[in-house]
């Protein structure tokens, strides 16, 4: 389904992502884990184009290294950015409506899907973004990504800040909305542990680079990752 192939991002003299290739198939969660500073971030900024980069992104066998990031979205991909950047302003129904732009028509249906997938936001759902606790911040940056119908969901560390009970919570519906519903998922995080849990493949980024590729669940059990990132 998504396939970069030598991508390159450069921030002046620092190269942040340094000529990587990876893939996601229809169907999978794949995560993309590293330190802080590893340039996972850059590279989800560059895919949508957020970045000045090199290289070629293809989505659904079609080409989309040169469109904007709204055009992106329309053709299927969706991106919960990193920091969650909801509309603080707003209310949660607000930030619904704006992540519906492309799919106007079918905002009420999926209004209510969202409700359902997450009781808290109806519970809120005329509350202000900015009056939510980070978790519901986080459910609603996912619930206001699915408003657009995506083929793929990426997340740009979505468990960054939360309890751990939270991101349980967040992780076990983002496995539902893989296995019930399809949609495929990249997942960029710095909590290793859970995201293996959760992925059928992973890549581990050091550098710019990807430095190993694997079934999620050999890495969790690795020696090497378990010393590196899962504290064992």
């Amino acid at each position: 389904m998504l396939k970069v192939k030598n991508l390159k991002v450069r921030y002046g003299v620092i190269e942040a992502v340094r000529g990587i290739d990876f893939e996601v198939k229809a169907g999978e969660i794949v995560t993309i884990i590293g330190a802080n500073g590893a340039g996972k971030t850059s590279t989800l900024s560059a895919i949508f184009n957020l970045v000045k980069k090199e290289g070629e992104v293809r989505f659904v066998e079609g080409d989309i290294s040169k469109l904007s990031t709204d055009k992106i979205v329309k053709h299927g991909m969706t991106l919960v950015p990193e920091g969650r950047k909801i509309f603080i302003n707003l209310t949660v129904e607000e930030n619904l409506k704006i992540g519906a732009y492309t799919n106007e028509e079918n905002y009420e249906n999926l209004k209510k899907e969202m409700f359902h997938l997450f009781p808290r936001l109806k519970q809120k759902r005329n509350n202000y973004g900015g009056s939510l606790s980070g978790g519901e911040q986080q459910m609603l940056a996912i619930a206001r990504a699915l408003m657009s119908e995506p083929k793929m969901l990426v997340l740009d560390e979505p468990s960054l800040g939360l309890a751990p009970i939270i991101v349980k919570d967040l992780f076990g519906i983002l496995t539902d909305l893989n296995k019930e519903d399809d949609v495929t998922i990249l997942l960029v995080e710095q909590n290793a542990a859970a995201a293996l849990k959760i992925a059928d493949r992973a890549y581990v980024m050091e550098n710019g680079l990807l430095v190993m590729e694997d079934d999620a669940k050999a890495l969790l059990t690795s020696d090497e990752i378990k010393k590196k990132y899962l504290g064992g």
